[in-house]
Order: C-alpha cells, then structure tokens, then sequence
C-alpha cells in the first residue's frame, strides 16, 4: 500500500465525502488516485481562499470535518485569510497541501517552502508526512485534533515522493469519542445561588452555544433574561422572534457596556467575549455585574476579565444542569419576578418590530434601493427551509430586524471579520444541505475577493442564489473613518479616498455569466420582488446585482 492510498482510505474511514480544492503538479498522486476513489467527491475551485472557504462552511454547517488540499507555498498562502477565518470560528478543518519531493530539500526547489511554519499560527496543529509509515497516525491525529474541543483547523503538509512510498501501515479505524464534559457540581451551585438573586439577568451568547440553543431559550425563559449574541457570529442561536431575544453587540467595551446596562448578573456562553473594533477603558460589563462563563475548554475562561464563576462543560450539559438546579429551589417570587422580566421583554420586541416597520415604510420606493426595503422582500421571498449565508456588513443590522430564522442553522455568519466569505461559504453550505435553499448575501466589496467562486458553483451545479448588495463603495470603511477621525481628534467631514467602487463600475452580470451563472440586474425597489422568486426557483446557480442605498 503506497502513501497516498493510506491517505485516501483514512479519510474514506473518517467518513470524508468531498475535498476541496485547487489542483497543482505536487498534488499529481491525489488527483490520480481520486480515480480509484469514487467515493470522494472533489470540488474543484479556481482560488485556494475559495477552496478554503467552501470547506469551512461544509464543516460548520455538515458538523464534519472539511479537507482541503492546496497547492505549496503560493497556494497555502492564498489561502491563509480564509484560514484565519476559519480559525476564529474553531472550525473543524484538514487542511492539506502538496510539497515538493524531500530529496529537493536542500536544493531550493521551485515553489519550495516551509508550509509547516506557514501554516502553524493558524491551526492547532502543523505537521509534514515524513516517511509513508507515518500517514496512518498523522491522519487519525489530525482528524482527532481537528474535532478535539475547542475544534479547529490542522495542517499537513503531503511531499510528493513520499505519497508514493509503500507502507505496511494500515489506517487507523475511527472509534467513537465521547468527549463532552459535566460540569463541577459546586460551580453549578455556586452559578446558581448567583442567577437566582439577579434583579435583571442577562445572556451572551458565541458560537459554541449552538448546540445547546433548546438549553439556551429555556434557561432564558426561566431566568426572564435578555439575550445578546456577539456582533460577528456564525450561528443564530436563538429564534430571532423570541421576545427575549436582543440584537448583536457593539464593539468597543463602552458599548457593550451601554447595551447591557442594568444586568446584575452576566451568563457567558461559548465564545471569546468580546472581539473588539476600537479600544475603549474600563469593562465591557456594567458597574456592579458579575459574570458567569461556561465553555467547552477553559482556555477562554476569564481570558479578557473577571469571571465569578467560571464552568468547563458542554454548553448543554451546564445549562441543563443550571435549569435544573433553578427548578428545585424556585420560590413563588423568582418566578413572579422572572415572568414581569418576560414580559417586559416581550413589550420591547414588540417595540423594536414596530420601529423596523416604520423606518422600511419611510425609504420603500426610495432609488437607488434602502436596505430596509431588500431585507423586507428578502423575508418576504424565503422559502420555510432556507439558510442565508450572510456577508451583508453594513446592512447585517437590517438584515438581523428583519429577517426572522427560527433554528439553529438558517442562519450562517462570517466569522472572522475577514471578507470574501459569503460566496465560497454558500457552496460548503449547499452541499452540506443540498435539500434546502441556499442564499447568499454579500456586499459588494466582499465579492470582489473571491467572485471566482460563482464558476465552481456552475461547474459543480450547485444551486445557490447570489445576492450582491452593490452600494459602489467600500461603506463600512467610510463608517469606520468617522469613527476613527472622532475618537484621534482628526478633521471631520473631509472625503473618503480610496473608498468608492466606482470607474469604472464592476458589473456583476457579465461577470456571473461570463463564469456561466445566469444573472440580472435589480435597480427599482418594484423589480426586488419577482426578481428574487425567478431567482430561487430558477433551480440552478442565480446572481442577482442589487442597486442599493450607499453611505449619502
């Protein structure tokens, strides 16, 4: 057995479907031997970033592991902001790149690197194949510390000759891993005796809270607590119609601290709290709170500040632990207290909706289009079953009071903050749930970065309706210039350069249909409507250029 079958029966083994990538003369053993390997399915992107990118939305969404295999140096560079991503979003990825014959070494080959230290602050682990022997074991580790708590990206580098050394070595046989733990049943208590004396509690929820969304909306009930999730995310944990649910975080600790205003007590739940834009002093919780946090490894535990309680656990372990320990001890006036909290809430959502309304009726015939207006028809347009892959940026405001997800998985975000992610991570998204409709929304600067991505889903007829909000302008950078010229004392009111994405204009039609994905341009709020029914019925890769409302 050579090298590189140990390799493809290993991720056969580990239930691996599809590799993502971009295809290169040291990958030649790979590409060969998917002929003899049906049951792998290769997607093949014109970009490494998108090749990445599509992985690592597969594995958000699919609960998989992704493999990628990229090209040597240039190609793992290519790659690496969209690793980062997926590094802040602790997504379970095998990433793979081809490297040059070991007996090139000390030769200084063309395209020769060390991709192990290229690679290695970005992942957990960063390792190369050095003899055949070895595949067996760095496959099964790789995999094992990919999916290990906190999960997250692994490297590994592939030398061409030794893919096609013999080995003795079998793979390794995946068992089950039951790797979620309890939580300590004194920090329960002691979470416990706080949350049950809070006046006005509240929930933060990150990512990692996902799987325990049914938890999470039951404790938030009992407790007659709002809950928060983080400004960037990947996942809705809540139902954005639920009454106790609020809207996503500011980034700066003043106003986060604004937002929670009031809570007593702070419940954390799986996530970094808080991934901050702009500095500003003091703490991020308000004067007098204090924090519990629950997470599923306890390196994040009281990383930025003070916790009173910190748990290791499984989010839905701890929080079903809570619940219930809330339960037994629960006097008459806790419950009277958290239902006046509820329905306050209730009154506030209802407020917000209202609100919403207004300002949509305000601009909806408004040329070029508002925002308020897209995410109305866009809401309006969805099939029940659909999953939006947001890249909106500025617009991600309206698109959070508008669009209503009910489960976990309707909603998939870019983490990382690095952009280009919508249109790769709608194809992950697709063939991780190839039943249900897939929409993507991205600006139109986002696009840009990695528009290639609209050729794979032709090629691979993946059937994801694109939606670019084309605003001709970079506009949260010009958000941002007014934020910075505030906070330096710079001169206000002066011109963004360097911002506009205007001539000549980018056009996004002959740029989708010179890739082969049918497309048109939507520039009157009347057009919005059939526009996206023609779109999502179409059955096939669709792109439609939206003229919207800039900066002004």
């Amino acid at each position: 057995m050579r090298g590189k079958q140990v390799l493809m029966e290993s991720l056969i083994a580990h239930g691996v479907e599809y590799i993502f990538g971009n295809p290169g003369t040291t990958e030649s053993p790979i590409l060969d031997a998917l002929l003899d390997y049906p049951q792998l399915h290769y997607i093949v992107a014109l970009h490494e970033g998108v090749a990445l990118g599509a992985a690592s939305y597969y594995a958000q969404t699919s609960g998989k592991p992704g493999v990628v295999n990229v090209h040597v140096a240039p190609g793992l560079g290519n790659s690496l902001g969209m690793l980062y991503n997926a590094f802040k979003a602790r997504t379970p990825l095998l990433v793979t790149a081809g490297q040059q014959d070991t007996r090139l070494r000390l030769r200084g080959p063309v395209l020769g690197h060390d991709l192990v230290a290229m690679a290695a602050p970005l992942t957990k682990w960063s390792v190369q194949v050095e003899r055949a022997d070895e595949f067996a074991l760095i496959v099964h580790r790789a995999l094992k510390i990919a999916t290990d708590p906190p999960a997250g990206p692994v490297f590994v580098a592939l030398p061409i000759d030794v893919l096609e050394q013999e080995t003795d070595l079998a793979p390794f046989a995946p068992g089950r891993l039951f790797r979620a733990p309890e939580p300590d049943p004194a920090g329960v208590q002691a979470a416990v005796e706080l949350l049950r004396g809070a006046r006005h509690p509240a929930i933060v929820v990150g990512d990692d809270a996902a799987s325990a969304a049914a938890e999470v909306t039951a404790l938030a009930e009992q407790l007659g607590a709002a809950v928060w999730c983080e400004g960037i995310r990947t996942h809705q944990v809540l139902p954005t119609a639920h009454p106790n649910f609020r809207l996503g975080l500011p980034f700066d600790a003043v106003a986060i601290r604004g937002a929670l205003d009031g809570a007593d007590v702070v419940l954390l739940v799986g996530g970094p709290f808080f991934e901050e834009v702009w500095y500003a002093p003091g703490s991020p919780l308000p004067p007098g709170a204090v924090a519990i946090q629950v997470e599923s490894a306890p390196e994040r535990l009281a990383h930025n500040f003070p916790v009173s309680v910190g748990l290791v656990s499984h989010p839905r372990a701890a929080l079903s632990a809570l619940r219930a320990a809330l339960e037994r001890g629960a006097a008459p006036a806790f419950r009277e207290a958290a239902a006046r909290r509820n329905d306050a809430l209730r009154a506030l959502k209802a407020q917000d909706a209202q609100a919403q309304r207004a300002r949509a009726a305000k601009r909806w015939d408004h040329v070029p289009i508002s925002v308020p207006r897209l995410m109305a028809e866009i809401e309006a347009a969805l099939p029940p079953d659909a999953i939006v892959v947001d890249e909106s940026i500025t617009a991600s405001i309206e698109l959070a009071r508008t669009v209503q997800f009910g489960r976990t998985g309707d909603y998939i975000g870019a983490r990382g903050g690095g952009i280009g992610q919508a249109l790769p991570g709608a194809l992950g998204v697709k063939l991780a749930q190839p039943g249900r409709p897939v929409i993507a929304l991205s600006g139109d600067g986002s696009a840009m970065y990695s528009i290639q991505a609209l050729w794979t889903a032709a090629h691979h007829d993946l059937a994801v309706v694109f939606v670019i909000l084309n605003n001709r302008e970079y506009r949260i950078l010009k958000h941002n210039m007014d934020t910075y010229r505030q906070r330096f004392g710079a001169k206000p009111d002066r011109a963004y350069l360097n911002m506009d994405l205007v001539s000549p204009d980018l056009g996004y039609v002959d740029l989708a249909r010179g890739m082969g994905v049918e497309a048109m341009r939507v520039a009157t709020p009347g057009e919005l409507g059939p526009a996206l029914q023609k779109a999502l019925s179409a059955g096939r890769p669709f792109l439609l250029d939206v003229a919207i409302e800039g900066k002004g």
